[in-house]
């Protein structure tokens, strides 16, 4: 049926006026007759002639006015559509399916589609689909940035009702007008993208570069060529940065602050900081490589909080040993480089600055607790008993914060369980810990700077003063606002560490032959029976603890394994896959026994015997989480693969724990990343 245009609004109330106005006569009229009948009927003659003309007028002109209105309206229209078909903003309007049935020159440049382009707007734009257009559910505008060509927009869809555009007519009626049109507004960003990029590009970075080994390089050469190699490293340096259109000031003698634009440090992380290699090749007759740490600070809101994040990142490298670049920024932490081995250092001054600290420390308060990581180990128990002899010596209450006792660390707990010379709560739970805890009470921290992995995580909330002694690179997560940090990567254990600090901590201090077989057990266990991460101040260590009652049958009776054990570590060893000819993978199933984690890092240990592994993988399935064990002797940097996939640890000693996978899928994992690391030659 047809519907015939009906007006409305003002222009309606305009046209029935006359009408109106006769009626008003007519009353008037009636009014008049009740005072005078021939007034009434003079007036009752005019008022029937202007109803005869008036409603002559409105019948015939009506159609008349009707078509001038919509004359006037078609061309107002069309102008509309011209204007709209002009308009520099590319535009169209689509059905509710989302089906383009009108655009403008503009967006038909854009899309390169002729006039009467009717598919979907999806075609045109995969990234939008009809779920994402407006609807009729309440969702009125949706706003999206979209790439076409290379160029880059933000696209604007708007609901238009048609019912809303009738109400808002003074012609039409809106009774019968239903369903909704989406209009859409492209609006292109491209140059916008490309100034702000280019201003982003031109910020500063502040970056830090530091040698590692300055001064065992230079003892390393004839001192009258000392000199040279200074210079040579200078140069090195200064032409690297200058060729980045940097600038490199020298603050000390083996320190110097960078000043790079973003754009360049974008251009360092593609060729993956070649000075840190690029140094290395110094040499004069050196015996050995100089190394570099580089910290960058970027995108801070200020110079200075880039400067801060720069210092924060040196940091990082020098912790996790050096021979590496950190980028720092608001949101992550990237790691570069850290394929060389630390570098002992063999002067004990730090050491002795470091336990003279703790003495002071430790004798201010009245409560010192002591705790080592989750699922706690030799080495985390030895240093752990180190730390309560020094409390003790020092005259001051101690705890040893042990909730489960793993059964790798058994037969040492049972040496001071139940023996008279010892106090029955020495060895406390977390919470009781917890409720020891106050404002005059330390807690030092012992083989870990992780605060999730620590025995006791809430711990560390409940007291205000904090030590930190560990041999473990540093990570992204670190304990933070630690009173005292001592984190040395080149120490071999933290039981190594802690018998260093015990020499200064007190004139002739005095160590029971237990406590000593428990530190001499840490240095042990985590160098592989000596044959890790070695040094001359290892050795030295294990001296002063053998000079204090440490008996080597007697440690080694100690953690002597079962036939179980044995064989288990047997059988991973016998079914380890070599991968890419030099990773050996393979799978501790050592189910019914009480530490099967510990079984795959022996076994993980014993791959490294067979000659071409470069580096080794055991996975152990416990307690619902893939444990993966890493080892690698010299040539692989273990501790960045296990860092890509949650873990962390030594360049040489590493693990990672995954939750959520299979024994199998975790093996997928692992090798994928060791592809794309060796893709990316982060590895070699």
């Amino acid at each position: 049926m047809k519907k015939r245009i009906k007006l409305k609004g003002r222009i309606k109330t305009y046209i029935q006026f006359c009408i109106y106005l006769g009626i008003l006569l007519v009353v008037i009229d009636i009014a008049v007759f009740l005072i005078d009948f021939r007034a009434g009927l003079l007036l009752l003659g005019f008022t029937v002639f202007y109803l005869i003309i008036t409603l002559s007028l409105y019948f015939c002109n009506k159609p008349i006015l009707m078509n001038e209105l919509i004359s006037f309206a078609t061309q107002y229209g069309q102008i509309q559509k011209k204007l709209l078909r002009e308009m520099d903003l590319p535009y169209a309007l689509l059905d509710d399916d989302g089906r383009v049935i009108w655009t403008n020159l503009a967006f038909e440049e854009v899309v390169h589609q002729p006039k009467g382009y009717s598919k979907s707007i999806t075609s045109l734009f995969p990234a939008v689909t009809r779920d994402r257009l407006p609807d009729d559910k309440g969702v009125d505008e949706a706003q999206y940035e979209l790439e076409y060509e290379g160029s880059e927009y933000v696209a604007k869809f708007r609901k238009i009702s048609l019912r809303e555009m009738a109400e808002n007519s003074d012609i039409i009626d809106a009774a019968d007008y239903n369903g909704y049109l989406i209009a859409v507004y492209l609006y292109d960003e491209t140059a916008l993208h490309i100034a702000v990029q280019e201003v982003d590009d031109q910020s500063l970075a502040v970056g830090m570069v530091y040698l590692d080994n300055y001064e065992e390089a230079l003892e390393s050469v004839e001192e009258v060529r000392r000199s040279l190699l200074i210079a040579l490293i200078d140069r090195k340096v200064n032409k690297y940065i200058s060729g980045y259109d940097g600038i490199c000031k020298k603050l000390e003698k083996d320190k110097y602050l960078v000043i790079l634009r973003k754009k360049a440090i974008a251009q360092l992380q593609e060729s993956r900081f070649d000075l840190l290699e690029d140094v290395k090749t110094v040499n004069i007759g050196n015996e050995m490589a100089v190394t570099i740490s580089i910290g960058v600070g970027l995108d801070g809101l200020t110079y200075a909080q880039n400067y801060e994040f720069a210092r924060n990142a040196i940091d990082l490298a020098l912790g996790r040993g050096g021979d590496q670049a950190v980028i720092k920024t608001p949101e992550s932490v990237t790691y570069y480089g850290g394929k060389s081995q630390q570098v002992e250092k063999n002067t004990r001054v730090k050491a002795r600055v470091k336990a003279h600290a703790l003495r002071e420390i430790i004798t201010s308060k009245d409560l010192v607790l002591v705790m080592g990581h989750r699922m706690p180990d030799v080495d985390s128990f030895g240093a752990a008993v180190g730390i309560y002899r020094i409390a003790q010596t020092l005259g001051r209450k101690a705890h040893i914060v042990l909730n489960d006792v793993t059964p790798a660390i058994t037969p040492m707990v049972d040496l001071f369980r139940g023996s008279a010379d010892y106090e029955e709560d020495m060895i406390i739970t977390n919470q009781t810990a917890i409720e020891a805890a106050n404002g005059n009470c330390v807690l030092v921290v012992v083989d870990v700077n992780k605060p999730s992995i620590t025995e006791c995580p809430d711990l560390l909330r409940f007291c205000k003063s904090v030590v930190v002694l560990d041999h473990h690179r540093a990570g992204t997560e670190t304990i933070e606002n630690a009173t005292l940090s001592y984190v040395e990567p080149y120490a071999s254990s933290a039981c190594e560490m802690v018998s260093e600090i015990l020499q200064y901590t007190y004139d002739n201090i005095k160590i029971r032959a237990e406590e000593a077989d428990c530190m001499y057990s840490g240095i042990m266990i985590d160098t592989n029976n000596f044959m890790t991460k070695t040094g001359v101040r290892t050795f030295e260590a294990a001296a002063f603890l053998r000079r204090n009652g440490a008996d080597v049958t007697r440690v080694r009776k100690l953690f002597r394994e079962d036939a179980l054990e044995y064989k288990a570590r047997a059988d991973a060893v016998s079914q380890a896959e070599i991968y890419k000819q030099c990773f050996a993978i393979s799978i501790c199933t050592a189910d019914e026994l009480p530490s099967p984690t510990v079984i795959g890092a022996q076994a993980a240990n014993e791959l490294l015997n067979i000659r071409g592994i470069k580096a080794s993988f055991v996975l152990t399935d416990y307690q619902g989480k893939i444990y993966i064990s890493a080892r690698s002797i010299d040539e692989v940097n273990v501790q960045i693969i296990m860092e890509r996939m949650g873990g962390g640890g030594h360049m040489s000693t590493a693990a990672c724990q995954m939750e959520g996978v299979g024994i199998i899928e975790a093996i997928g994992v692992l090798k994928r990343t060791i592809d794309s690391m060796l893709e990316s030659e982060e590895i070699g």
